[in-house]
């Protein structure tokens, strides 16, 4: 593996656990703080979004094994992809209407959805067009839901739209097919790609069906942009 090149250190934190084998990175403010995941397991480690290239982060993922899959669940979160892939070898997977916007690099793409050991990407249209989450099915169930889903200031799990959403309805639309494929006894947490701030130091949203299942989704077609 070649040595990334160096940033001038963002934040000194180390990746923490949040569950079981599941650990969150610091906020990236390269991908207008958003916060990467990594999943540890036999089959391939994943790491979900790109998190900053500090040394900090550089250690632990190859103290950890490395990284199998890198899966981009937006094109905001892409950051330093390339560095990336070229420091740790990894597959990148990113859903195939964004994957223009990795030129010369080495790219998975899949429409509807994409199978892994244990985990599913899953085309959620909306936040972008290509705006996807992924699904670990050990645990309960975690969703690493990018910015699909936020928790707002109360910590409860949002669509929220912004200046920036791509597609209203669509994201609307794709909050319901989530809600359609899971259940409570199959989905128990999801891991925001960003605010997570407003979590409180728990690092999770958990009872995760449940607070999707409470949301009035027609309530919040008429919403406006936040900012």
């Amino acid at each position: 593996m070649c040595p990334l090149p160096q940033q001038p250190s963002q934040t000194a934190k180390p990746p923490h656990a949040v569950l079981n084998s599941i650990f969150a990175f610091p906020p990236n403010r390269d991908t207008l703080g958003g916060t990467s995941y990594f999943i540890v397991r036999n089959e391939g480690n994943i790491l979900i979004d790109c998190p900053a290239l500090v040394q900090t982060n550089q250690d632990f993922l190859r103290s950890h094994g490395g990284v199998r899959w890198l899966f981009l669940t937006h094109r905001g979160a892409i950051g330093q992809t390339a560095e990336l892939q070229q420091a740790m070898g990894c597959e990148i997977m990113i859903q195939e209407q964004e994957a223009y916007l990795l030129p010369g690099l080495t790219v998975t793409t899949f429409a509807q959805e994409f199978t892994l050991p244990t985990a599913q990407l899953i085309w959620t249209p909306g936040h972008s067009p290509g705006s996807s989450c992924l699904y670990y099915s050990d645990l309960g169930g975690v969703l690493f839901s990018g910015r699909h889903l936020l928790p707002n200031q109360q910590g409860e799990p949002m669509p929220l739209r912004t200046a920036k959403t791509f597609h209203w309805p669509r994201q609307i639309k794709s909050l319901q097919s989530l809600l359609d494929r899971f259940t409570p006894e199959t989905l128990q947490y999801i891991c925001p790609g960003a605010n997570t701030g407003f979590l409180r130091g728990k690092g999770i949203i958990d009872n995760a069906y449940q607070r999707l299942a409470s949301l009035d989704l027609p309530a919040l077609l008429p919403i406006q942009p936040i900012i």
